[in-house]
């Protein structure tokens, strides 16, 4: 081979080495600006955007999935907002998203997690396995899901004393931004609920929630200036359904509203069916009340025409009446 035609060869051979180093590098930085998209988004998912009186820490934060993958992994995860009261901590963080596609997060955080609020609300939760996806977008997520399994999780008002324990073989939620509004659905599977460290008062159950929180699209990726507060917020059930098994159903729905000191507002329909299987049930477990169930499901079935029955609740600032003028319990704030 003639000299020049050899040089031509090592030339070539050159520019390739060159183009591929050139590649791996543009490749490379290209992976740690996705690996910086990623962290904006997940962390504002957990309502950690930068803001006036909001901080949040992801302890011992790392990038790893290099190259072909991108994640975000803390050992620990805290949030304080300290402009609505409210505080929270989670366990180790893991996240990751393919690098093609670095828009659509998948991760998952361990147990326990612990959220306070000025108004003397704790939160206690822990589960067996938590793992989430959402979509973002140029400027936040547009939609995000989460998968409980074994959730328990307690709340603790301090400012009457009232606990209230429920726990899910399985939760799933999902919300969505709907123009200004904030849209979500919640199903729990197998629940147990107590409160006050009663007995149980209902069966297992499996609940379904679909609501709608008015001008709060926000909240799904921290960009609402009132973070996850509730206070101040208005909004529409449009059903919670709650299934004991059969043929016992409740059905609620109706407008919601808390005001700015937490306390819940709102006129809502209930919908109770097989009035005679809920007197049974219920009858069971506390005989000495069963005279009085009988004269209720009664009373019930008249107002229902038969098996079921309607009635319409009123909640004023936390007080429960039933059919608008009957107290029949209160809601703490939030």
């Amino acid at each position: 081979m003639a000299a020049s035609s050899r040089a031509g060869v090592r030339g070539k051979l050159w520019l390739l080495a060159c183009g591929v180093v050139l590649a791996i590098a543009l490749y490379t930085g290209g992976w740690f600006y996705a690996a910086s998209i990623l962290r904006e988004n997940t962390l504002a998912l957990l309502g950690s955007r930068e803001a006036k009186g909001f901080s949040a820490e992801c302890t011992d934060a790392e990038y790893r999935g290099y190259p072909f993958r991108i994640g975000l992994f803390c050992s620990k995860v805290a949030v304080d907002d300290r402009v609505n009261g409210i505080s929270a901590t989670f366990g180790a963080l893991r996240s990751a998203a393919q690098v093609y596609d670095s828009g659509h997060i998948v991760w998952e955080m361990d147990a326990p997690a612990e959220v306070r609020t000025g108004r003397g609300l704790t939160i206690s939760s822990t589960w067996k396995s938590l793992q989430s996806s959402l979509s973002a977008k140029l400027k936040g997520v547009e939609r995000a899901s989460v998968v409980i399994q074994d959730g328990e999780t307690t709340a603790v008002s301090s400012a009457n004393g009232q606990s209230f324990d429920i726990r899910a073989a399985r939760t799933e939620i999902h919300l969505r931004q709907n123009g200004p509004d904030l849209d979500a659905a919640v199903t729990l599977t197998d629940t147990d609920t107590a409160m006050n460290g009663m007995p149980q008062l209902l069966p297992r159950l499996t609940a379904d929630i679909d609501l709608r929180l008015a001008g709060r699209a926000g909240m799904i990726d921290g960009s609402d200036p009132s973070g996850a507060a509730l206070r101040g917020t208005q909004g529409e059930m449009r059903e919670f359904r709650a299934d004991l098994g059969k043929g016992r159903v409740m059905l609620l729905s109706g407008p919601f509203s808390f005001d700015d000191q937490g306390r819940l507002s709102g006129k809502l329909k209930l919908r109770i069916e097989q009035l005679a299987a809920w007197q049974k049930s219920l009858g069971e477990a506390f005989p000495d009340i069963a005279p009085t169930l009988e004269t209720a499901v009664s009373m019930l079935s008249a107002l229902g025409g038969g098996t079921n029955a309607s009635l319409n609740i009123t909640i004023k600032r936390g007080k429960i009446l039933a059919g608008g003028l009957i107290p029949v319990g209160e809601i703490p704030p939030i």
